[in-house]
């Protein structure tokens, strides 16, 4: 005789119940940073649209800001901790490579025994994170996820580096997702090209530093070619998403697409056709690049100058290091 396994109780669709953020403690301008880069804050203003960013103290870690976002995101869903089935730590600066990052910080919100684990898809993690505990719920899995993109950049930031360090800022976002009556989360597009996997990432690897044959490996990045990739390739990714989600760019309330770089920005929505009404997120101008923490934060910051943008849909995807992307439309909480 065959033994039969019991299923697990599916649900139909998931959706994000709210959200959390947490930024480095120190806003720094442009004029802080440009003597080692011999640089200007016009020229950072004109290439980046960066005014300042938002940087941690040493004491601070990814940890710290996790802790942070996380505990907002909770409060506000009105689920109790214990209730939270796995959190889901999307990063790329968690100092140790084990335990991960997820699984202190289960325990730190009082989430223990929910299943942790860290993920590493860069700035497109975030979007991953939602992707994955979508399924989950939808799977019967998990009742309840806590998606995080968590970063503190400048512990790997070298202040002489023009291609990518002024860019850079610390910071953490987090979204409580749990079931729902009707579609929250639309089909992710996702993907990676490894082929490209030297355009952006770390200039050298830990065992290199640790024989002396490199310095402490820092993030490095080939600009012009990132930033046709993000506009042409990723705009394709944003369109199919909206086509598979059965919604219309006029169907949008808010666009949220990862913060690497204002004038992809501008350019990704001039090429999406995206009309007045829609919210674009900017909040690179005050917050910097903030790789995975960088969606979660720029939604969040949308919601609290835009509350009545609460319950429509936007469209949000991530994109960088691997190069890795994801999309997807969501019901903004």
């Amino acid at each position: 005789m065959t033994a039969v396994l019991n299923e697990s109780t599916p649900r139909a669709h998931s959706r994000i119940l709210a959200l959390g953020a947490a930024r480095g403690e120190n806003a720094v301008p442009n004029d802080d940073i440009v003597g080692p880069i011999d640089s200007s804050d016009e020229w950072i203003r004109q290439r980046t649209g960066i005014v300042t960013r938002k940087r941690a103290d040493a004491s601070t870690s990814a940890l710290d800001l996790a802790v942070a976002a996380t505990r907002e995101a909770v409060e506000r869903s009105g689920i109790d901790p214990s209730e939270i089935d796995v959190v889901i730590v999307g990063t790329i600066s968690n100092v140790q490579q084990s335990p991960s990052l997820a699984a202190m910080l289960a325990d730190a919100v009082g989430a223990t025994p929910a299943a942790a684990y860290d993920q590493n898809a860069a700035c497109a993690g975030y979007c991953y994170g939602i992707a994955q505990a979508d399924a989950l719920i939808r799977s019967g899995a998990a009742r309840y996820a806590v998606v995080v993109g968590a970063e503190k950049l400048s512990d790997i930031v070298d202040p002489t580096d023009r291609s990518i360090s002024f860019l850079l800022g610390d910071g953490a976002g987090a979204a409580v997702l749990g079931p729902s009556d009707a579609p929250g989360v639309s089909k992710t597009q996702w993907g990676s090209d490894g082929s490209k996997a030297a355009l952006v990432g770390m200039n050298a690897t830990l065992t290199q530093f640790r024989d002396g044959e490199a310095e402490w490996p820092t993030l490095r990045q080939e600009g012009p070619s990132v930033f046709r990739w993000a506009v042409w390739d990723m705009v394709k990714v944003a369109r199919r998403t909206l086509e598979e989600a059965g919604v219309s760019v006029d169907d949008l309330a808010a666009f949220v697409p990862h913060q690497a770089n204002m004038r992809i920005i501008d350019e990704f929505a001039k090429q999406l056709g995206l009309p007045e009404h829609v919210a674009i997120a900017r909040d690179i101008a005050t917050t910097g690049n903030t790789s995975a923490a960088s969606v979660p934060l720029a939604t969040h910051r949308l919601l609290e100058e835009n509350p009545e943008l609460s319950g429509g849909l936007s469209l949000q995807i991530g994109f960088g290091a691997g190069l890795a992307y994801a999309a997807q439309v969501v019901v903004l909480p």
